[in-house]
């Protein structure tokens, strides 16, 4: 778990680096249509600014997006008293407690470190689970805090969001705007077209391959908390079983849940953000027989 620790620290800046190097290109792009190399200055150092204020900000953003209020022990006992005992098994700071008014099961972890960490669950998800399998979910949730993936998610949740953003005006300045005679060439608008929308696409590839692995290794590390990998096994089953697009659906925090909160279809299949459930069940039925 301390490899892991580590691995996702060290993946922390080379994710930054990688999205840097994207935003990076785009701007060079954009350079080279309108022949100013300042536009590379001014969107690295925007980029740059942005990325720092995610880091702090990202955390809070995610919540509000996901319409989650904060919660005391007498909001919801049962909730609340299963992270603060996990909090206690797993020697973790106790995380601030959400709850999530869908009829969607989910729930999710963020937070830069687990002294900064906040966990939500929707009330979708306390209503068909057990106290077992709930405490399975949050172990899972727990577990994303213990190994620093919510720093990791966090940081690629607001970076994702900044390679959209700035593809999407460079893309009309590509059109609408500059005077540059660059602007009368269909070879450059095409291949400036081209380069603005796969550059999200591969932001999107990014956000798949950062959460695929980290929702394994958080479900083993939930197992290993309660020693009950059955109860994760049997909520995950719940969650493909009573599964539902959330109601406030937002494609850049996707990687963040436990389950994914959108509709799929084929492309979201293509740039799924979570391993498929029944590989998850047979792994922790496989951490099971270890026991």
């Amino acid at each position: 778990m301390y490899r892991a620790i580590a691995k996702n620290k060290r993946n922390t800046v080379f994710i930054i680096l990688l999205f840097i190097l994207i935003i990076g290109g785009l701007a060079a792009l954009a350079a080279w249509i309108y022949r100013d190399v300042t536009i590379v200055i001014i969107t690295l150092v925007i980029a740059i600014g942005y990325a720092l204020i995610q880091y702090f900000a990202a955390s809070s953003q995610a919540l509000a997006l996901s319409g989650a209020h904060q919660i005391q022990k007498a909001d919801n006992p049962r909730l609340y008293r299963i992270v603060e005992n996990l909090s206690i098994t797993t020697g973790t700071p106790m995380p601030k407690v959400y709850i999530i008014n869908d009829p969607a099961p989910n729930a999710f972890a963020t937070g830069r470190d687990p002294e900064h960490a906040s966990v939500a669950a929707t009330t979708g998800l306390l209503d068909i689970m057990t106290d077992s399998e709930l405490e399975g979910v949050m172990a899972h949730e727990i577990g994303h805090v213990r190994n620093y993936d919510i720093r990791v998610s966090m940081i690629v949740f607001g970076l994702v969001v900044a390679v959209g953003m700035i593809a999407d005006v460079l893309l009309r300045v590509a059109f609408f705007g500059g005077r540059n005679s660059n602007n009368n060439n269909p070879i450059v608008l095409v291949f400036g077209l081209v380069a603005f929308l796969v550059a999200p696409l591969v932001a999107a590839v990014v956000q798949a391959a950062v959460s695929r692995q980290r929702e394994y290794l958080a479900d083993a590390t939930g197992a290993l908390t309660t020693r009950h990998p059955d109860a994760l096994a049997s909520a995950l089953q719940k969650l493909s079983d009573y599964g539902r697009p959330m109601i406030k659906q937002n494609s850049t925090m996707a990687h963040m849940w436990i389950s994914d909160p959108t509709k799929p279809g084929l492309m979201d299949r293509l740039f799924a953000t979570h391993p498929p459930i029944p590989e998850r069940i047979k792994r922790l039925g496989e951490i099971g027989r270890g026991f």
